[in-house]
């Protein structure tokens, strides 16, 4: 029987860093184990284990290279994957890895970091089913992309990406951006998507998108045994043919109090089988919403023009970056600009102070969301041609990562501002 080395495919490659928007999907509940030769290298992987995909990742990190792992199995089971760091010659490393597979167990991952950049040296790993080859010095994402593609089939479905959309205050709007934001998603660019409303006791979602289902996130958060793919799929309400919606109970009979990881379960289930998930989250600070923005592959806060939406706006994406290192810093938009005789921040303020420039700037237009919000509807169903839902295909191509952002003071979309301040 060959070894668990040996059974092992190749499943990746080494690769460039990544691009701005490149998706790394998260890394399931498995054991990792690192053997360093460096400093540097045992830092870095430290880093990447705390990195949001390897969040529900147990990593564990010794120094000593070879020699320890050797030890360390010789009377213990081995992990799910192991990471080698080598400081030897390509000869060395090989005679190292036969010995070490004669005490691997059947389905670990092996992860070798080496200095040589050698293809007859990789090809050679390779044919022992060495899982991947990273050569030092490594980065914390090359660590993290890594360890989360040993579980990402190259012909399995892509992980759901998750879009987390966030008030800086109560009453800018989050809810109506997250809303229109999913249906251009799903409309504009044909991606399948679901709406979730996290805001149970409150949640509007239910009212804008004119659904009235008999059941929803409530029923997943609550029998927290039963959720699976198939269960959370059963509750979802379809509002067209690439949108769907996990709607709030928005009932006040019991008392919404949910632990840190809550939502965990329902969400790794949408990932499994939705491409775009968009959250409305709730303007609350709490364990769980704050788990959920830090989780969440994209993050859009919506903010007012004011002095506390400018102070929280900023308190959030500080934190925010704070705990995503490894991830671009969050988005943010204003919303509800021009408000007749309302004392305004301006949008070149807010990008001074936050030290980067909204990404939209939403005029306020009473009339026309209003009447969405009055017929059930999405600003594109009331007025498809109006520039604001343009606006919101524009801002969905960006936080999917179909649009780059643009490095010029003003937002990306600066075009249609103009034509917004034309028609008012």
């Amino acid at each position: 029987m060959r070894s668990a080395l040996q059974q092992t495919e190749i499943e990746s490659v080494p690769a460039e860093l990544p691009a701005r928007d490149e998706h790394i999907a998260p890394a399931p509940r498995v054991s990792i184990q690192a053997f360093c030769d460096t400093v540097e290298t045992a830092a870095a992987i430290q880093a990447a284990g705390e990195d949001r995909r390897l969040a529900k990742a147990h990593l564990k990190i010794q120094m000593g290279g070879l020699t320890a792992a050797q030890e360390a199995y010789r009377a213990a089971p081995t992990p799910n994957v192991i990471i080698l760091e080598f400081e030897l010659r390509p000869a060395d490393i090989l005679a190292g890895l036969d010995s070490l597979a004669e005490v691997c167990d059947a389905g670990t991952r092996v992860v070798v970091i080496g200095r040589h950049n050698d293809v007859i040296l990789y090809r050679e790993l390779v044919r022992r089913g060495v899982s991947d080859y990273l050569i030092s010095p490594v980065g914390t994402l090359d660590i993290v992309r890594a360890v989360c593609g040993l579980f990402s089939a190259p012909d399995a479905k892509p992980v759901g990406r998750v879009i987390a959309v966030a008030g800086a205050k109560g009453g800018v709007g989050a809810s109506t951006v997250a809303h229109n934001l999913a249906w251009a998603v799903s409309h504009d660019l044909s991606l399948d998507s679901v709406v979730t409303d996290l805001d149970l006791p409150f949640g509007t979602a239910g009212l804008d998108f004119n659904q009235d289902p008999p059941q929803g996130i409530a029923d997943a958060v609550f029998s927290p045994e039963r959720i699976d793919t198939a269960f959370v799929d059963r509750l979802l309400s379809k509002c067209s043919e690439n949108l769907s919606l996990l709607a709030a109970p928005a009932t006040l009979e019991r008392v919404y109090d949910f632990g840190e990881d809550a939502f965990d379960a329902i969400f790794d289930s949408l990932r499994a089988t939705v491409p775009c998930i968009v959250l409305d989250v709730p303007h609350q600070w709490s364990g769980w919403t704050r788990r959920t923005l830090l989780s969440a592959d994209d993050i859009l806060i919506v903010a007012a023009p004011d002095l506390a939406n400018l102070r929280n706006a900023k308190s959030m994406i500080d934190i925010l970056k704070a705990g995503r290192s490894n991830d671009h810093r969050p988005f943010y938009l204003l919303n509800q600009v021009g408000v007749p005789k309302r004392p305004e921040i301006k949008a070149s303020d807010f990008a001074k102070a936050l030290d980067d420039d909204p990404i939209a700037t939403i005029p306020f237009d009473p009339q026309l969301f209003g009447t969405a919000a009055n017929n059930g509807q999405m600003v594109a169903e009331v007025s498809a041609k109006h520039p604001t839902a343009e606006l919101f295909q524009q801002i969905g191509q960006l936080v999917t990562g179909r649009a780059e952002v643009r490095k010029s003071r003003g937002s990306l979309l600066t075009p249609l501002l103009k034509k917004l301040r034309l028609q008012s």
